[in-house]
């Protein structure tokens, strides 16, 4: 008896029931394709991914410079610390005031040429004393996942309040919940500035909503040292590529079993 194909499956089976091998490459080339769609969506995902930090910039401030918690405050940060926001330009010229007057940072603009700058972030950042009314900076994080890895970002350097003389060091210790990690000790000089440096640290979320907390650590009382910090974020961390190559793997070999469990045992 002679097996007749019409309509859309017409051409696709070949004599004894066997797929073409047209077909067969055309298939394994959509397979592929799948795949490799797959890996370059899976790479791209962290360039989609949300900053969980509200004004990491610190741009949105209430009364511009000042001591945050006494005459300013920067929008979803909290502080009861001796610590200040500073506009471009103003941290060695007019300063912000505080609860005990002026406050400067040494820089070219006041007598020192330590090379004082905004961060590579621009616009405002926050300067926090590392020796004195030392508080955390920080703010609650919400939409965690428990478990999953979290990378926060920031920029940081030193310096010194104006018109104090004596060398110094500072660091940032950071924490998200109960994990803390801490920036590598910078010593400066008197009248210094140790320009910025970019810094990461990853956590696993033990909760969906956590604290990240930025505490300012520097010695010694009474020369102030200053830590400064720009551009907050934190982003879920994105899979190793390692990892995306053995799980797209996996998922691969998985398909090419199940479509040779299809097709049945090989004909001798």
């Amino acid at each position: 008896m002679q097996l007749t194909v019409t309509g859309a499956r017409k051409g696709r089976i070949g004599p004894g029931g066997k797929y073409s091998a047209a077909l067969c490459r055309a298939r394994r080339r959509t397979t592929l394709g799948f795949f490799l769609g797959l890996a370059v969506s899976w790479s791209a995902a962290p360039a989609q991914a949300q900053d969980l930090v509200t004004n990491g910039s610190f741009e949105i401030t209430t009364s511009g410079n000042g001591q945050l918690g006494y005459n300013t405050t920067a929008s979803g940060w909290t502080t009861n610390g001796y610590n200040f926001i500073f506009a471009p330009g103003t941290a060695d010229t007019t300063g912000a005031t505080g609860q005990y007057g002026n406050l400067q940072l040494w820089g070219p603009g006041n007598g020192s040429d330590n090379g004082l700058t905004v961060s590579p972030d621009g616009g405002n950042f926050v300067a926090a004393d590392s020796a004195f009314g030392v508080e955390p900076i920080q703010q609650t994080i919400t939409g965690l996942t428990v478990g999953a890895d979290y990378t926060v970002g920031f920029w940081w350097a030193d310096a010194q309040q104006y018109t104090y003389n004596g060398d110094t060091t500072d660091q940032w210790q950071v924490s998200l919940g109960s994990q803390t990690q801490s920036t590598a000790v910078v010593d400066d000089v008197s009248h210094g500035f140790s320009g910025w440096t970019y810094q990461t640290f990853t956590y696993a979320a033990t909760s969906t909503s956590e604290t990240l907390s930025f505490l300012a650590a520097g010695t010694p009382d009474g020369v102030p040292p200053f830590a400064l910090l720009d551009g907050v974020t934190l982003y879920a961390s994105a899979p190793e590529p390692s990892s995306c190559i053995l799980v797209i793997g996996a998922l691969a070999t998985a398909a090419g079993v199940r479509r040779r469990s299809k097709s049945g045992p090989a004909r001798s």
